[in-house]
């Protein structure tokens, strides 16, 4: 299982968020690239960068940092926040990106996906966001009518072989993760799944890693390993095997 430590970036600092609310922010560096060096230095093998600013609609210059991040380090980079055109993929993969996460756009542009994964095999992962059991985008502030799991297997039958999913009631809680929700995506969307939000102990990534057979690919991690609750040499030892 791989373990994706998470830089957020908002106007140009290392932040995370409470449930995604820009109210609850926590600025943990001054300089994203600075904190994405010390991820790989400890061991990542990936690292997850989101655009907070992008997801949000607000506007930016994070694209610029997320440059310099994708040039300094050797280990592969998925970006996600703010991509919304078929350029905008375009544009990252160009940058250094190894992978670009579609949230927003692959509900209200279906196709959008479609044509990016036609163009990018591999490299386009969809952002599935869910707040109790439904979807939600615009930076998490727009709940949608669409259930996650339907819409899941929706995106498998168009080709999308994997998504981030985050449940939104727990991240920035460290109030463990969503496991039967979690689980269940994998098994019954036919998607490769990578878990986001709630992470709070190693106990938690022993859990997801019990989900690895269902299709749990992977973990991202971020208040927890900020806050200190452990190491990233100790995350990283709790899903090998």
């Amino acid at each position: 299982m791989i373990i994706f430590p998470a830089v957020d970036m908002r106007r140009g600092k290392c932040v995370r968020l409470v449930q995604g609310r820009a109210e609850h922010e926590t600025v943990y560096s001054e300089d994203p690239l600075v904190v994405a060096r010390r991820w790989c230095e400890q061991g990542a093998s990936w690292l997850h960068l989101v655009d907070l600013d992008g997801a949000m609609v607000q506007g930016s210059h994070n694209r610029t940092i997320a440059r310099k991040i994708f040039e300094a380090l050797p280990i592969p980079v998925q970006f996600g926040g703010g991509v919304r055109t078929l350029s905008d993929i375009e544009e990252l993969l160009a940058a250094g990106a190894t992978r670009v996460i579609v949230g927003t756009a692959a509900v209200e542009r279906p196709d959008l996906v479609e044509e990016a994964l036609s163009r990018h095999p591999g490299q386009v992962v969809v952002g599935l966001d869910a707040r109790r059991g439904r979807v939600a985008t615009r930076g998490w502030n727009q709940l949608e009518a669409l259930e996650a799991l339907p819409f899941a297997r929706d995106l498998a039958r168009r080709g999308v072989e994997r998504i981030v999913y985050t449940d939104i009631g727990k991240d920035g809680t460290l109030q463990g993760p969503n496991l039967e929700a979690t689980g269940q995506m994998a098994r019954e969307s036919g998607l490769k799944v990578i878990a986001s939000g709630g992470v709070s102990s190693l106990q938690d990534l022993s859990r997801l890693r019990h989900l690895e057979s269902s299709g749990v690919e992977g973990v991202i991690v971020g208040k927890a390993l900020y806050e200190g609750r452990f190491s990233l040499e100790a995350a990283l030892s709790a899903v090998a095997g």
